[in-house]
This record gives C-alpha cells, structure tokens and sequence, in this order.
C-alpha cells in the first residue's frame, strides 16, 4: 500500500512537469524505459532524441487519471497534458538555433518521444535551460549555467546536470526504493571513427560510431557520475 501511494506519487509529479527538463525522470512510477539519444556531426550540428516509456505501468497511469485529485493537488486531465506537450513543442521551435521539433504522444500504452535538430550543442542545451526557467516557478536553480554537453571538434563530454542532483537529493529513501524497475540508455552517435572512451562502463558499437551506457534510474540516483562519460574521436587525417 505504502509503495502504491509512492509510485502515485511519483507519476503526478512527473504528469506536471513533463518535459520541462530531462533529468527531473526521478519523480515518475518505477517501470520506466527511459532512452536518451544524441547525435553530433563533426559540424557541430546535430539531433537529440529523447523517449520516456511508461506501458509497464499504463494501468496505474489510467487509475491515476481517473481522480480528481490526489494528496490534495489536482490530477491534470489527458486534455491538459496533452496542451502543456504542445506549449514545451512551440517554446522549443522558437529557439535560435533549434530546428525540425517533433513530439509524438501515445495515450494508450503511455509512450512518449521528443525529437529537435540542433545547430550545436550550445544552442540546445541553452533551449533546455531557457525552458525550465519559462515554465519554473523556482526560478533559481542552482547552477543553471553548467553545461552537461560539451563538445570540442573531436571530443565529447557528457555528464548529470547538477540542478539534478539537487532535485534527487531532497527525494525520500522509499521513492528512491521505488525506481529500481526500469531502464535508461545513453546513446551517443557520431560521423567519425570512436577512438576511445573514458566510462569503463560504456559499450562502442561495431561500427565504432556510436556509444552506450546502459542503466536504471535506480543506480543513477545512487551514482550520478554513472552517465559520466569523455568520448574521444579519431581526427581526420591530412591528405
């Protein structure tokens, strides 16, 4: 019953705030696949894909939905999700440097999939930034300037926004228990040749164009240096 309460607890606060920011993913139910997916040519330029999967637990989404309210807030209305989805999409277009936004949104099974085109990844993380500002009341998140994405030529390095930390930190021991279920993937792509990485837990595909660290949102929390990772590509030789 206590874990029932949580995981409902959980999924409320994710209904409000999706979208706003892609390391607040601690506060929803515990089966969840999440899939974060960047690809970076050797331009600069690139497209970030991000997915949130929730079919497992469809049917306390549903039971969810069904209330008029819980603990006192108001449950927001499959109409009102779907308007604040369409409010993230349109703030997001406007965004310099921002392109080809998509957002695809399944009711049924709960899946949910953003997609953008970048023109670098200052430009996105600055139209991610700008964003939780927007639509934040806290408006002072600490450390809302460091950059998680740092991209130089022929060197990426990914690593936790801190503002996530501080979110994680102020979460109880049992919704922390209740997120052991689930998966999150980190996906970095390339153009160029993978020379090495610096994660000994990150896996290079055959293609050595692509990485992956595989985890759960329960062993992020617990570490999250876990996303950690310094990519280093093969330079172009001169002819």
């Amino acid at each position: 019953m206590q874990r029932e309460c949580v995981e409902k607890k959980l999924m409320l606060n994710w209904m409000k705030k999706f979208l706003v920011f892609i390391g607040l993913f601690f506060t929803i139910v515990s089966c969840v696949d999440i899939v974060d997916d960047i690809s970076i040519k050797s331009d600069g330029t690139g497209t970030f894909k991000y997915s949130v999967n929730l079919s497992g637990s469809r049917v306390k989404v549903n039971s969810i939905l069904a209330l008029d309210s819980l603990d006192g807030k108001k449950v927001p209305s499959i109409p009102e999700i779907k308007e604040k989805i369409n409010r993230y999409k349109e703030i997001l277009s406007q965004k310099e440097g921002i392109s080809n936004v998509k957002v695809e949104s399944d009711f049924t099974n709960f899946i949910f999939k953003f997609q953008c085109d970048f023109v670098s990844v200052t430009h996105l993380q600055k139209a991610l930034k700008d964003l939780v500002i927007e639509e934040s009341k806290n408006k002072s998140f600490k450390d809302i300037e460091t950059n998680w994405l740092v991209w130089e030529m022929n060197k990426l390095t990914r690593s936790v926004p801190s503002m996530t930390a501080d979110f994680t930190s102020r979460l109880k021991k049992e919704d922390i228990e209740a997120l052991k279920t689930g998966k999150y993937l980190c996906i970095s792509r390339f153009d160029k040749t993978i020379d090495k990485v610096e994660n000994a837990s990150a896996l290079i595909s055959p293609t050595k164009q692509a990485v992956i660290i595989k985890t759960t949102p329960y062993a992020l929390i617990q570490n999250l240096k876990v996303l950690e990772n310094t990519i280093y590509l093969t330079e172009n030789k001169k002819p």
